[in-house]
């Protein structure tokens, strides 16, 4: 049995030119391709973003203490959070929430064993509002959540085919990786994920996967563990 993390960004539920709020034939995709996937066996975590409503770093959040800009950012997870369990419910899979800030008026609190438990059931578990502390990324949260719950992989969902040498969005001639190391990500400072994400993957032998989850049926294909993107390891 497969046992996944899938990270999402806020901005892969957006409408494309905006980056902003959701966007429901996108968010109907991702469940799709999810619901896909968990009907085949694949033990599912996911782990959403907040950035198509806000996030800690944003120009908005300048003049904000960063931990209160943080938490504003955790907020957000769990408005996507919400609606992709909506989306996923539709499609008659079960789905639980958890979210590392208590509010169980809309999901269950974040414990371990508990998620494990539904994973072990064949439900999807989205979990949110990051790792629940100011100042950690929700790659880190990932990072996290995966070690945590035995993932065989992280799968991160990204608007580009995997990991280049450079920036293929400005850079044209960018060459992407087949497999990398987490030493070589770091040393050569390619931004895929911020160094402590990176580092918890590596200190927890959890290899991550990157892709382009914008493309059709690529999280599906990602899921049921076909190798597309870039294998770091």
């Amino acid at each position: 049995m497969t046992r996944v993390l899938l990270k999402l960004s806020g901005e892969s539920f957006a409408n494309p030119e905006t980056n902003f709020g959701i966007q429901p034939d996108i968010i109907e995709r991702i469940a799709s391709e999810i619901t896909q996937a968990n009907k085949e066996g694949i033990q599912i975590g996911v782990v959403v973003g907040g950035g198509n409503f806000f996030r800690g770093v944003q120009e908005s959040a300048q003049n904000m203490a960063q931990a209160n800009a943080d938490y504003m950012g955790m907020l957000a997870t769990v408005i996507n959070a919400v609606a992709l369990k909506d989306a996923l419910d539709k499609n008659g899979t079960q789905t639980r929430v958890q979210s590392a800030i208590t509010m169980t008026a809309v999901a269950e609190p974040y414990i371990r064993l508990r998620a494990i438990r539904h994973l072990e059931k064949g439900r999807v578990v989205i979990f949110a509002a990051g790792t629940g502390n100011p100042y950690f990324t929700t790659d880190t949260a990932a990072s996290l959540r995966a070690a945590e719950i035995d993932a065989d992989v992280m799968l991160k969902s990204t608007r580009v085919d995997g990991v280049y040498n450079e920036d293929p969005e400005k850079d044209k001639s960018a060459k992407q990786y087949d497999e990398i190391s987490y030493k070589e990500v770091v040393s050569s400072k390619l931004k895929v994920m911020d160094l402590t994400a990176i580092t918890l993957c590596e200190e927890n032998e959890m290899p991550i996967r990157v892709f382009n989850g914008t493309k059709k049926e690529n999280i599906y294909s990602a899921l049921i563990g076909e190798k597309i993107g870039t294998l770091i390891k």
